[in-house]
């Protein structure tokens, strides 16, 4: 069976406030990932691999820190680490019942203060093709 991405974010991936370099970056990380959203790679890897400098890869990834669309994991001393990894909501998964666990597994989560909210606009609409849209957060 195929991958599964989460429709949490890939389906509003238009209504994000980010940059097209880091919905670039993200898709590049959904491909990096492990199913649940591990990313077994460090950013200086990422960097050469992007082909891009270490501070390039911080600018691209702070936005989805910023939406908790991407995390980082504290070290054992409290600080962040250098390693990141996809929200549940927004990762891959080997299956749809293994994304559906997930993600009851992350709501849970969430309402005991132990996983971080998405921080997603939620537009009623998706925006006109021409001129400014008009975008309304329900």
């Amino acid at each position: 069976m195929a991958e599964v991405l989460s429709p949490v974010v890939s389906e509003r991936i238009w209504a994000l406030p980010i940059s097209g370099s880091s919905v670039k970056f993200l898709n590049y990380l959904l491909y990096r990932s492990n199913f649940g959203g591990h990313l077994p790679i460090k950013q200086k890897d990422m960097a050469r691999e992007y082909r891009v400098t270490p501070q390039a890869i911080s600018n691209l990834i702070a936005p989805l820190c910023d939406l908790n669309i991407v995390l980082r994991p504290k070290n054992e001393d409290g600080g962040k680490g250098n390693s990141y990894r996809l929200h549940p909501l927004a990762a891959k998964y080997e299956s749809p019942e293994a994304m559906e666990t997930s993600f009851r597994q992350a709501i849970v989560n969430i309402k005991a203060g132990d996983l971080p909210n998405l921080k997603l606009p939620a537009y009623a609409s998706v925006p006109p093709a021409e001129g400014r849209p008009n975008l309304q957060v329900a």
